[in-house]
Formats: C-alpha cells, structure tokens, sequence
C-alpha cells in the first residue's frame, strides 16, 4: 500500500472513511490514503485515539467517523510542540487532562551529585535481575494498591506495554529494588531500547522521606553511567512535586511535553456505541 501527502485544496466532500479493521480507520481521496486512525485499549484499561493525517479535511472525517463508534472516555496523546494537532483534538471535543514533562537525565556521578548518596540504615540495594520475583511482585502490588486508594494509578503516566490481565510487572530483570530484611521497600524499572528510560521509580508510602527513592535514582543512573549512557529519559506528571523536585536536584532539563487530551461524556443526544468488530470489505488502497 501506497500513501502519499494529500494535494492542497482537498475538501471534506472530497474524503471518504473506511473502516478497514477492528478499531482501525483510513480515510481515501478517491484511492489514495490520506489519513489513518485507530483506538487501543491499554494496560489500564482506557481507551485511546490515534489519528495520522495530512490535511484538516481528513483528520476532520476520519475523527467524525471514529467518534461516532467508539464508546467514551476517550482519550488522546500529543505533542504539546503540535499545536496544530491539539487544535484539531480540541475541535473534535477534547479537552487538555494532564501534561507530563519529559526529563533528559544526566548519569554522571559527578553531575548529578549522587555519587555518595547510600540508602538509610537497613535498607540495601538489589540490581537489576537479581531481585527475588515473589517479593518485587508484592512491593509493585503494594504500591499500586496505595496510589489507586489516593491519587488513583490513572494519574501516573501511560502504560502501554501489553501484558496478561493483572501482570503488572513488565519484565521482572529491569528491575532494581531497595530492601530490608524481610521485604522490598521501593523499586526503580529501567529499560533500554534506543535509549535508557526510567519507566518507573516509586517507594512505598510509609517508608518515604527516608532516602529511599533518591538512592534507587542514584544507584540506576551510576549503572547507566558506567554502560556508556549519558543520559536517561523518564516523564513526570506536571502536579507530581516531588518528583521534579528530585530530578531538578540532579541536575535533569525539561526537553518536552505531552498533552493527555480527553473526551470524558458525549452528548445527551448521541447514543453511546459499542465498539464490536464490524466485518466489511477491505478496500484496495493505493494501488
């Protein structure tokens, strides 16, 4: 399949909407792509939207269509750098729910002035792929459990990496934890694919202000430092304080920001869809 930009002057008479999938969406200028949208259900359970489009016409269709099959909360992710794109979300019906900083972050010791920081008295750090999987199971599903009663775990940043029903931990080996005798009190996930990201750093609420988190950071960063990793990449959620705070302390510079756009209720008027596998013809696109 073939897909080119969309000739100036295109008009929305001009666009037609297919659904070629389950939940997955092409707008044509006649035979030619011009647009792609789908929705996603993640780990979390919410609904995403996604639409790549070259012209206002086909984002304009190619939403009208999508809107008018998948069922609400609905929610979306952009650039905040798009202006053009969150323009376009917000004409559809969205509204902006959170923004997450992005944070380049630096591993040197002797930048981020972490090379003597230890963990508080009976607490000591297990690298990465050496944690025992029962307890690091535990301490994940205890942490959840205290961010779901309070802030809720849909406030933390998106978590989209497919998984088994209730399997929260990714991949047991990306993890480092901070331990005491008998259980784990915190722990840090960092994965590297193109570049090292710190996907998750959190402690235990009755053991927080204790160290323990900026010694797992620290202890993560040194690991990286030593690969031959300048930096790590992590996003923080704008209201999380106490997480800029520490990644400020080390030295971390914001280099972009998301946008998490939501369409939480339709109108009255129009009946919720269910989203349901609707078999039809796939179109020859682009030849």
């Amino acid at each position: 399949m073939n897909t080119k930009p969309s000739p100036s002057g295109l008009s929305e008479d001009a666009v037609t909407v297919t659904r070629v999938a389950d939940r997955q969406w092409h707008a044509l200028d006649d035979d030619l792509v011009v647009g792609r949208g789908y929705a996603e259900r993640r780990a979390d359970g919410r609904l995403f939207v996604c639409i790549d489009a070259w012209h206002d016409a086909a984002f304009g269709r190619l939403a009208e269509a999508m809107l008018a099959e998948v069922p609400t909360p609905l929610h979306a992710v952009v650039d905040e750098a798009d202006a053009g794109l969150t323009a376009r979300w917000q004409r559809a019906g969205f509204t902006v729910r959170r923004r997450e900083w992005e944070y380049a972050v630096p591993t040197d010791p002797q930048v981020t002035g972490l090379g003597a920081v230890t963990p508080p008295p009976g607490v000591t750090i297990v690298p990465a792929g050496q944690a025992d999987e029962r307890l690091l199971r535990a301490v994940d599903r205890a942490i959840r459990d205290e961010v779901e009663a309070t802030a809720g775990w849909q406030s933390m940043p998106a978590e989209v990496i497919p998984r088994p029903a209730g399997d929260t931990v990714v991949d047991p080996s990306k993890y480092a934890v901070a331990a005491a005798s008998d259980r784990y009190l915190g722990l840090i996930r960092v994965v590297t694919v193109n570049r090292p990201r710190i996907g998750l750093l959190a402690v235990r609420a009755g053991e927080q202000r204790r160290g323990i988190a900026r010694a797992l950071l620290a202890h993560a960063l040194e690991t990286l430092h030593r690969a031959g990793h300048a930096a790590a990449w992590t996003e923080v959620q704008e209201t999380n304080v106490a997480a800029r705070a520490l990644l400020a302390g080390v030295g971390a510079r914001p280099v972009g920001s998301n946008l998490e756009l939501e369409m939480q209720l339709r109108p009255k008027s129009q009946p919720e869809p269910e989203l349901q596998p609707k078999p039809e013809p796939k179109p020859e696109l682009g030849r």
